[in-house]
């Protein structure tokens, strides 16, 4: 008897619809912002969005949705020829969805107070941003540069918007009013923290050193009941003289409390120091971002 076989493009439907999923909810985040609250607070934005917004408060029958599409296409033309493919026609929906969304949705969102509405503002786009750049794409505008200045310098996608935000900032600044882009810049530093957030999450890795003469001894319980790898490095100290042994692991913020009471239980007089990381890359503890 024959057994037919299960279709083989399930997996690549999955993902596909995985990453559509993410992009279409983050664009209606973003959309919801812009249009629930920085348009009606007279609000500006940051890098290619804060552009058509300003433009658009200049003049007012050019809208933001056609004003972000066409300053996209020099960033997709940068996006072809230098990220790849798959992540250019990621983003080409991205952005597309973005476009429809700011275009369509039009929400009240009803906070009166300036400095309220500038952080329910960050808060709302910094998940939108971060949720669209846990896709395979982007929305277009900075996040392209954001992703190319991440995988090429390991600048965090948060502060390479920000250096351009500020640049539009300024720009607002000095053509519109001083109070409304100082809102403006407590909403995008909330933003920008959010989307490190969302992006990295619990997936940051922390680094430790560990100095003890028991090093083996914490060695075996960290690959016991941790199960990350260590790796031992010989020191001596520069005033004792004495031999040391160095321990070096990496490991995830839920493994930073086990590993620390395997240290105090063994040898409480440890030296340990813990270091953030930027990015890890690896099979088991990697945490780079699949774009």
């Amino acid at each position: 008897m024959k057994v037919r076989a299960g279709w083989r493009g399930w997996p690549v439907l999955k993902n596909i619809s995985w990453n559509l999923g993410l992009l279409l909810t983050g664009s209606l985040l973003c959309a919801a912002a812009v249009n629930g609250i920085l348009i009606r607070q007279h609000f500006f934005s940051g890098g290619v969005a804060g552009l058509a917004i300003m433009i658009h408060y200049l003049i007012p029958f050019l809208s933001v949705a056609f004003l972000y599409a066409l300053a996209n296409v020099p960033l997709f033309l940068t996006g072809w020829f230098v990220i790849g493919r798959r992540f250019f026609l990621y983003s080409v929906v991205g952005t597309l969805l973005l476009i429809a969304a700011i275009a369509l949705v039009d929400v009240d969102i009803p906070v009166h107070d300036k400095l309220l509405a500038a952080l329910l503002a960050g808060l709302i786009q910094g998940v939108g941003s971060g949720i669209i750049l846990k896709s395979l794409g982007s929305s277009g505008g900075t996040d392209i540069l954001a992703v190319i200045f991440f995988q090429r310098f390991s600048v965090q996608l948060g502060t390479t918007k920000l250096i351009f935000n500020l640049m539009i900032l300024v720009a607002a600044a000095l053509l519109f009013s001083l109070e409304d882009a100082l809102y403006t810049l407590i909403y995008l530093y909330i933003a920008t923290r959010i989307i490190d957030l969302v992006v990295t999450g619990l997936n940051q890795r922390k680094a430790f050193f560990i100095i003890s003469p028991l090093g083996e001894t914490i060695s075996c319980r960290i690959l016991n009941e941790i199960n990350r790898g260590v790796t031992i490095l010989h020191g001596k100290g520069a005033y004792s003289e004495q031999e040391q042994q160095i321990l070096y692991t990496v490991i995830n913020l839920r493994e930073m409390a086990p590993l620390k009471e395997i240290v105090r239980n063994v040898d409480p007089d440890a030296v340990v120091v813990v270091s953030d990381t930027t990015e890890v890359m690896g099979r088991r503890i990697g945490n780079q971002i699949r774009w």
